[in-house]
């Protein structure tokens, strides 16, 4: 009687061995694949760090030079729309960390969503505007300007910041803490000034500044892209509310980086061989 328990305990051991080596197997592609797609993007891309920074704008951005600031005589990897709009979210992910807001999953109150909601606003109504202007003769409210489109688009990122890193939050942490992102006017006006100091130093374009505000600007694409994949990723397969500590974090971060650069190359080609194709000058 035993010998035979002995021999089930061993066939046991033995039937569960494979599994734990697959799991460890597992968990060392989840980690080791994303590292071969982020460096297969920063290595083999093409050009210097100014370029890599342009890949990764010409996924999301027109680039079109006219409506582009430009430092040191070198285009910003992204429109005057698009480089707001991604520094204000980066600024605004920063920001709200600071403030240790980062098991927060409260959105903010009424009074201050509204005003969020007229920062977004803001953007769509100067964005329709300024595509108006590309057909000769439709008729459009104003004139655009670089400077407009900057500053509608830094603070259509801050808004938006505010308002995913809760949802983010939510999604990714075990132990939140039923407090908005942002709590009342006083930190609001903070993250205003934030704004305001993002498109003053943009509008300066101030040459010393140029790498700076490229590697900024593609963190900015990253960091959003990453925070939205990390969100739908912990979704679909049912992780979402189990990190505790943010070393755990740091796996579901790292694929959703991982397949930011994909979706970045793939639309990178595919922009490529369809404008190029067409003979578009985009």
């Amino acid at each position: 009687m035993d010998d035979y328990a002995a021999e089930k305990v061993m066939v046991s051991s033995d039937t569960h061995l494979p599994l734990s080596q697959l799991r460890l197997h597992f968990r060392w592609m989840v980690w080791l694949v994303p590292l071969l797609v982020i460096g297969a993007f920063l290595l083999l891309s093409p050009g210097d760090v100014l370029t890599k920074t342009r890949l990764i704008g010409y996924a999301v951005c027109h680039q079109l030079p006219e409506r582009s600031f430009h430092l040191a005589g070198e285009q910003l990897p992204l429109c005057a729309r698009c480089s707001g709009t991604f520094l204000g979210a980066l600024a605004g992910f920063v920001l709200l960390t600071l403030r240790r807001r980062h098991r927060a999953i409260g959105l903010p109150p009424a009074p201050i969503a509204v005003v969020l909601v007229i920062f977004i606003v803001a953007l769509g109504i100067d964005g329709l505007n300024s595509y108006l202007t590309f057909f000769p003769g439709m008729p459009h409210l104003y004139q655009p300007h670089n400077w407009l489109r900057l500053t509608t688009g830094t603070f259509n990122g801050l808004a938006l910041s505010s308002i995913i890193y809760p949802v983010f939050n939510y999604s990714l942490w075990h132990d939140v803490v039923d407090t908005p992102s942002i709590k009342d006017f006083k930190e609001l006006s903070l993250l205003i000034a934030t704004g305001i100091g993002i498109v003053i130093v943009v509008l300066l374009e101030p040459a010393p500044l140029l790498f700076p505000l490229a590697i900024l600007s593609a963190l900015g694409v990253l960091a959003l892209l990453t925070v939205l994949n990390t969100v739908l990723l912990l979704m679909l397969f049912n992780r979402h509310g189990r990190v505790v500590k943010w070393q755990q974090a740091l796996l579901p971060l790292w694929v959703g980086l991982a397949v930011s650069f994909v979706e970045l190359g793939a639309i990178d080609v595919l922009r490529y061989l369809v404008t190029r194709g067409a003979g578009f000058p985009l």
